[in-house]
């Protein structure tokens, strides 16, 4: 039963990806903005939404360690899993308005998230503060491309879809992406508590893995779609929404204390890597995702995986 469940959660998730995609390019030119902001501000939302359900219903069962490393532990998939798996299969090439603004804020959020971190507890006020960041980014985002198109005489998307179908879409994705990250992580949980696995470690594996697998199927669907600004936002733009609309709900939902594992090793695998995908973009100009370094991004997550199990 649990091997069904992960079989079905996949084929669900890969569907959704999909759907998500077609929704949100054809949302890019109903709204006039860029594809780039379609794909932080509402794939990211859609495939982020299996961590918010799993960390709101963990801290509301009393479980701290799943609701953040859960969190902590798909930011690292994404980056070292996804995008190097994708960029093995497709190289990546990287806008320079991605570096300089959109990974910026993902580094100042997780840089936050260490601070707030430090007294083992993430606090109310805390959550409220990222979520003011959130709708501030998601803003300033918005803003931004539009500005950027207006200036440039760009012409807008066209959409393939009106706009009625296209919301449909986002939405029928979004919940597919839910359900099937859910039927995932239960499968998945249910084999790693047979083997006796501590409760951090499969949050920051099994369910960060199970949880992630939206982006993976989302960034390869956009990937073959060639919509490469859909799948860097995705990726960025997903990490930036786990911290600020996840933990910052779910720490105004209940406060979360935080494993001191966590604090002293994923948070700072978590911020490697970050540092690592900065690294692998230079230079600026022509930023490119080529497959050795995709391949590399997946050896340093199994690298991860393996000292977590054995640390």
């Amino acid at each position: 039963m649990d091997y069904l469940l992960l079989f079905g959660g996949f084929v669900l998730l890969m569907f959704s990806g999909d759907f998500l995609v077609k929704g949100s390019v054809s949302l890019a030119g109903h709204f006039k903005v860029s594809k780039l902001v379609i794909g932080i501000v509402v794939v990211s939302l859609g495939t982020s939404a299996p961590e918010l359900v799993v960390s709101l219903d963990a801290v509301i069962m009393g479980h701290p360690d799943i609701a953040i490393g859960n969190v902590i532990g798909s930011n690292i998939a994404n980056i070292a899993l996804v995008l190097g798996f994708a960029a093995i299969v497709i190289p990546i090439r990287v806008k320079k308005t991605v570096i300089h603004f959109d990974w910026s804020i993902m580094m100042i959020v997780s840089l936050l998230l260490l601070v707030f971190c430090l007294d083992l507890r993430l606090s109310f006020i805390e959550g409220f503060t990222f979520i003011v960041m959130l709708l501030v980014y998601i803003f300033v985002s918005i803003y931004k491309s539009r500005k950027h198109n207006k200036t440039n005489f760009e012409e807008s998307v066209t959409p393939k879809l009106n706009l009625f179908n296209s919301f449909l879409f986002v939405v029928i994705a979004s919940v597919g992406l839910i359900y099937g990250a859910n039927f995932l992580v239960k499968g998945a949980s249910s084999i790693a508590v047979e083997l006796g696995v501590d409760e951090r470690i499969i949050s920051v594996s099994v369910i960060a893995f199970g949880t992630s697998l939206p982006e993976l199927a989302t960034s390869i669907a956009a990937a073959m779609r060639k919509e490469l600004d859909i799948f860097i936002g995705n990726i960025i733009g997903s990490n930036i929404f786990n911290i600020l609309s996840i933990l910052g709900l779910s720490s105004m939902v209940k406060s979360i204390d935080i494993n001191p594992m966590i604090l002293k090793f994923d948070i700072f695998w978590m911020l490697g890597i970050s540092l690592l995908l900065f690294l692998f973009i230079l230079p600026l100009r022509k930023g490119l995702v080529t497959r050795w370094k995709g391949f590399v991004f997946v050896a340093v997550y199994c690298l991860y995986i393996y000292l977590t199990f054995t640390a």
